[in-house]
Parts: C-alpha cells; sequence; structure tokens
C-alpha cells in the first residue's frame, strides 16, 4: 500500500464501556481486585456483541480489571479473537478506592477529605486528567495500528473514556461527573483517516437494559450512587 493510500485509509476504534458491575456495598472500586460483572452486566455484555456481531472487528482489547475483562470477552469470542489486555486502559487512580463516595452519604462533609478535593482542575484525589489523556491516546493508537482498515473494540472505565474524548473534541478537561455521556456498556467511537481521528461518536446498544437512574444525564438519586468512574 502506498503511503497516499495509508493516509487516507478508514479505521474505526469503538471505546466501549464495561457493563454493571455487583457492587451491594456501593463503594467506589477504582482499581481493586475482585469486582465482577453482575447478571446485568453480562446481558449488557452480550448485546453489545450482538450489535457488533456485522461489523468488521479485527482486534479486541480490555483493561485488565476483572469487569472489563468479562465485557470483552463475548466480544471475542463472537468474532473468533484473542483477547488482548492493555494496562493503559486501566480506570484512573482514586484516593476515595475502596470507599463509599456518593450523593448524600455526606463525604464532602468529612474534614479527612477535604485536602482530597481542593483542586478539581488536576484534580487533587486521583490520576491526573492529562495523564489520562496520554495512556488512552496511546491505546486508542495502538488499536488502530492493530485494527487499520477494519475495526477495533478496546473496554475501559467512565472516567478515562470521558476524560480522553474531552480531549479530541478540544473540551476543558474538569467537568461536572454528573454530565458525563459514557453509560455503562457505551460505545464512543474513535473514526481514524489515515492516523488522524476525523470524528467521533456514541451510541448505547444496551440502553433498555441499564437503570434510569445510571442513564448519561440522569439525575443522581439519594441512596443510589452512580459510581463515578468506574
Amino acid at each position: 500500500m502506498s503511503s497516499t493510500d495509508r493516509d487516507q485509509e478508514i479505521t474505526v476504534v469503538h471505546l466501549m464501556r464495561h457493563g454493571e458491575v455487583h457492587n451491594p456495598t456501593g463503594v467506589l472500586y477504582g482499581r481493586l481486585p475482585g469486582y465482577h460483572l453482575s447478571e446485568l452486566g453480562r446481558r449488557m455484555a452480550e448485546r453489545v456483541a450482538e450489535h457488533l456481531a456485522p461489523r468488521d472487528v479485527t482486534y479486541v482489547a480490555a483493561s485488565p480489571l476483572e469487569r472489563a475483562q468479562e465485557t470483552a470477552a463475548p466480544i471475542a469470542k463472537e468474532h473468533g479473537l484473542d483477547l488482548d489486555t492493555d494496562e493503559r486502559l486501566i480506570e484512573a487512580d482514586n484516593v476515595f478506592q475502596g470507599k463509599t463516595f456518593g450523593i448524600g452519604d455526606g463525604a464532602l462533609r468529612r474534614p479527612a477529605n477535604w485536602k482530597h478535593v481542593v483542586n478539581p482542575f488536576k484534580p487533587s484525589w486521583g490520576e491526573p486528567y492529562v495523564d489520562q489523556v496520554v495512556r488512552m491516546m496511546g491505546a486508542l493508537d495502538a488499536a488502530k495500528d492493530r485494527a487499520r482498515g477494519h475495526e477495533a473494540v478496546v473496554v475501559s472505565h467512565q472516567l478515562p473514556i470521558w476524560i480522553v474524548r474531552s480531549y479530541v473534541e478540544r473540551r476543558r478537561l474538569w467537568h461536572d461527573p454528573r454530565k458525563r455521556q459514557c453509560t455503562l456498556a457505551s460505545l464512543t467511537t474513535f473514526t481514524y483517516q489515515g492516523d488522524r481521528i476525523v470524528s467521533v461518536g456514541y451510541s448505547e446498544p444496551a440502553r433498555d437494559l441499564v437503570p434510569a437512574h445510571l442513564l448519561a444525564g440522569a439525575k443522581p438519586e439519594k441512596g443510589k450512587g452512580k459510581a463515578y468512574g468506574a
């Protein structure tokens, strides 16, 4: 293939958020091991695998965390592919990992937490947004290279997905977590022409399976935390 043809070649990378997680205690599980998909989450994963079955998917990868691996597995199986693991797709680090931190739980009234929320622009409570951009762009570019001229699916987590999309769409990285458009089992789709991203799309193939309070843009309910960054 000539360099001109290569520059015009279309490659599609679907960046998927994992399905619902079994989390009966409602903690912010972050990078903690042992958090698997719920039965509903497995149905979400199967739904997206069915949705992508007609697509020309030649590469599938996922974050090393169990919930991402379990979400990606049906997609890889549907296309007869091995599932790769890319560490760069992992959840963002967070000092509140392992704790409850949701609407109405009083987390922001605890003095011990105040030092962690002084800078929402970096943010002060976890992995810097710019670091997330660097690693996620690296993961997207790697998937694009593995699937040149075809399609790839890579499974990650809400916060890093939203941050890399915000970067590509030239929005500020700091934001209101309640306004992220990144529902469970959603697809944020990057279309490349050669090595350049030319469009970004968003879809929710399993929307009818997602509890109403967890849909993108839904108003959080007291006692029903959205597990931001999950």
